[in-house]
């Protein structure tokens, strides 16, 4: 049995007393207080309802939704010693049996003009969020060529698009816009900070430090209850609307961004997302869930295919890390 030495205990009720003390004002917040002040500082708290059978017919009717999602696996070492598989995957509630994979391998070693041999941490981060930004967006013009659907949902901001793959975004928005077809993101970790900021700039909390809307929303809204924001924000400025919403009996909220130019489909939108989401899980649409499952490639997979199709002096030579030897 494994027995937890005194020190990372210690450790560990440090850790404790120190986010206890961070949050106590957050803790402490009165929710009808809260929700009063998102009512007058950030945007309304409006009551959704879900779309009848009826509704939800007509989305047959215009095409459909493309639901699309990217993962990504990484076999092997430090830089340059490894090898990633980006996968894109783009499905449409119309055509379940036509899947659009686009997929990417990338490896430092295959760059001719790769000398340095070592690179920057957020240089690395900012090339693989670009990478998987590439494909994602890849599959969904694909999907929207194809299939030609009412909206499609993305799964995690749009604004991600702008900032990791701004050509291919360009590209992509305009094609929605010309066509008519509704963008829409959906994000379940929220990064954004509105209604900390907000609250420090009215003196509401008076502790300095930056807390994220995922945690003061954390059990404020109702199950069903969505924030349309109206206040300018990050987002707003990049030509995005967001709106917090409650879509499951989880505590938590998710965000659902669209395009400015389509904002006049936000709620109707917003409430296909809270209509297509199961009560009891995790917050996101379940057609989202899907096609999440089914992009995601188990890593014992890559590596067999890996060890079917390069020279196995190779693999072992450049991929394989010592780690990845052990048996025990």
């Amino acid at each position: 049995m494994f027995s937890l030495n005194e020190e990372l205990r210690g450790e560990i009720k440090h850790i404790n007393d120190t986010l206890l003390n961070k949050y106590r004002e957050v803790l402490s917040m009165d929710k009808k207080l809260l929700r009063k002040f998102i009512n007058n500082y950030i945007g309304k708290i409006k009551k959704l309802e879900k779309m009848t059978t009826r509704e939800l017919k007509k989305y047959v009717e215009l095409g459909g939704i493309l639901g699309v999602d990217g993962s990504k696996n990484r076999l092997g070492g430090a830089y340059p010693h490894f090898i990633e598989i980006y996968q894109g995957l783009a499905r449409s509630t119309l055509h379940k049996d036509k899947p659009v994979f686009k997929t990417k391998i990338y490896t430092p070693l295959q760059l001719e003009e790769s000398s340095n041999m070592l690179e920057d941490s957020r240089e690395e981060k900012m090339r693989s969020d670009k990478n998987l930004a590439d494909i994602e967006v890849e599959a969904a013009l694909e999907g929207i060529r194809s299939f030609n659907p009412y909206a499609v949902i993305m799964d995690g901001s749009i604004i991600r698009y702008d900032i990791a793959s701004k050509e291919k975004w360009m590209e992509l928005k305009s094609e929605c816009e010309e066509r008519g077809i509704i963008l829409v993101g959906v994000t379940k970790d929220i990064k954004t900070c509105i209604i900390g900021q907000k609250l420090k700039e009215e003196k509401i909390i008076s502790i300095g430090h930056k807390f994220h809307d995922r945690e003061l929303l954390y059990g404020t809204l109702d199950y069903g209850e969505a924030v349309f924001i109206d206040i300018e924000t990050k987002k707003e400025l990049a030509g995005i609307e967001s709106t917090f919403l409650r879509s499951s009996l989880s505590p938590t909220v998710i965000a659902v961004d669209i395009l400015e130019s389509q904002k006049a489909h936000l709620e109707e939108m917003v409430r296909l997302i809270f209509t297509l989401t199961p009560k009891n899980g995790r917050g996101v649409p379940l057609w989202i869930d899907i096609v999440d499952s089914e992009v995601k490639i188990p890593d014992n997979m890559i590596r067999s295919l890996l060890e079917s199709y390069l020279d196995r002096r190779l693999l072992e030579m450049l991929f394989i890390s010592e780690r990845d030897k052990r048996t025990i």
